[in-house]
């Protein structure tokens, strides 16, 4: 009862600006494959604001907003489905400018957008000097394209654009330019896409596990007090390494049942 109630409090303090950004999420990504729909989204938002956390931006309303922001509209005009296969932030600038959002903001949200994605990591591009809010989010998606989701949407996406499951005589592409990447030219095999992208991603997050102590004066002489009161966060890196485990023996246990070997 009583997290019911957090939840309607919580859904009753949601901003504006969110409520009409999940709307154009549904209105722009319902119709889509259900590899980069609204509900990747969403999940996408929801990862991003526990990551957040973990990054101790929860004293900021300010980065939260951007994070959670940035996180829903990222896919809107994703590649893969606009009309010349170009990324088009268009829908997104024109709803952060009718939202009337501080310019500074705008701009940050837009950068994560156009910045987060892993085609900018295959054309080597640095991400040194990148703000945290956009580890957050990209983090966030990444966590999404693999695990037991990623291995749903790989092949949801797969089926959606008639790509065969696997051909041992297709062997991956290495060494991928941008344009490479994007234009897919080629026959291609869903489970190749595990060795082109999905099995680097654990290794280009950006936010890494922490451990936080809540201090409490008159019991921190007790040992047992530390084991009970520490908390562990597992931000993106930890979490994509058991994501990433999983991802493998799903791959090893494919490749013996194409094979007759299970």
């Amino acid at each position: 009862m009583a997290a019911r109630e957090g939840q309607e409090e919580m859904a009753t303090t949601k901003p504006e600006v969110v409520r009409k950004a999940e709307r154009l999420v549904v209105s722009t990504m319902g119709g889509r494959d259900a590899s980069h729909d609204a509900a990747h989204a969403f999940r996408v938002r929801d990862l991003a604001l526990s990551l957040a956390k973990e990054e101790g931006l929860v004293s900021s309303p300010q980065s939260l907003e951007i994070v959670e922001l940035a996180a829903l509209l990222h896919d809107i005009g994703d590649y893969k489905y606009t009309k010349d296969l170009v990324e088009d932030t268009t829908i997104v600038e024109k709803f952060l400018e009718e939202e009337v959002l501080e310019e500074s903001k705008r701009e940050k949200i837009l950068g994560i957008i156009k910045g987060m994605g892993f085609k900018n990591e295959v054309a080597q591009l640095s991400f040194v000097n990148a703000s945290v809010e956009l580890g957050v989010v990209q983090d966030a998606d990444r966590l999404d394209a693999i695990g037991a989701i990623g291995i749903a949407r790989c092949f949801t996406f797969g089926g959606s654009t008639n790509q065969i499951l696997h051909d041992p005589d297709i062997l991956p592409r290495q060494g991928l330019s941008k344009e490479a990447y994007m234009k897919k030219e080629g026959k291609q095999t869903t489970i190749n896409h595990f060795h082109e992208k999905l099995f680097k991603l654990k290794d280009l997050m950006k936010t890494k596990c922490r451990i936080r102590a809540y201090v409490d004066f008159e019991n921190m002489q007790d040992p047992l007090y530390w084991d009970s009161l520490t908390e562990k966060f597992q931000a993106g890196k930890e979490r994509a390494e058991r994501r990433h485990k999983f991802m493998q023996d799903f791959v090893a246990e494919f490749y013996d049942e194409w094979s007759g070997r299970a």
